[in-house]
């Protein structure tokens, strides 16, 4: 059995690393299908109501890290990941909510 430090570092660890393959996502769905600058295109993302979309588009990604973790047994790193999956969909919604 895992000390619970190093199961939390290592759920941590999976949380960091669900953010940044959903932010490289971002990046790479708007560098691939938009003309416009990054900052221009989240800009008129935001204001034009589908930032929240953009968003679920970059968390594709996190589902090759979910499955690469769970492919080589790495449950607590795939337990993260599903975490900031879980906050983005959260963070979406709130979007969706507040009309943004």
């Amino acid at each position: 059995m895992q000390s619970s430090g190093k199961y939390r570092y290592k759920i941590a660890t999976g949380i960091g690393i669900g953010f940044l393959a959903n932010s490289l996502g971002i990046l790479l769905y708007v560098l691939l299908f938009s003309p416009l600058k990054l900052t221009t295109t989240l800009q008129a993302a935001y204001s034009n109501g589908y930032l929240g979309a953009i968003i679920g588009l970059g968390a594709i990604l996190n589902l090759l890290a979910f499955f690469a973790f769970i492919k080589f047994k790495k449950d607590p790193q795939a337990k993260g990941v599903l975490i900031a999956t879980i906050t983005s969909a959260l963070g979406i919604l709130m979007l969706k909510a507040l009309g943004l």
